[in-house]
């Protein structure tokens, strides 16, 4: 595996959440600066949460579905990339997309 590119990208992953974290700070310190009353910074608050939860349920859900395609490629023992290899890899992210979709639904 070739880390040389490896680096630069983490490098601007990391940075790039940095910017986003440090920016979100700078929204939430603005908004209880600007004297908004204590329910609408509350609602927002936990709004962003819940947000947060459900991404994180998503990607859990679609993470686990590709392992399992990973795991069913292994197990028929396909070594090649084919059209074939590629559909199931994108129907099993579509199926976690769904799935979550149906468990997200159910929680509210």
């Amino acid at each position: 595996m070739n880390f040389g590119i490896l680096i630069p990208i983490s490098l601007f992953v990391c940075i790039t959440y940095a910017i986003k974290v440090c920016v979100d700070a700078m929204v939430r310190r603005r908004m209880v600066e600007a004297g908004g009353s204590a329910e609408l910074v509350d609602s927002l608050l936990r709004d962003e949460e819940l947000r947060r939860r459900h991404s994180s349920l998503r990607w859990g859900i679609v993470l686990l579905s590709l392992a399992l395609a990973f795991g069913l490629i292994q197990w028929f023992g396909w070594d090649e990339v084919t059209p074939g290899l590629i559909a199931v890899l994108a129907g099993a992210t579509g199926l976690g997309n769904l799935v979550f979709f149906a468990i997200s639904r159910r929680l509210r």
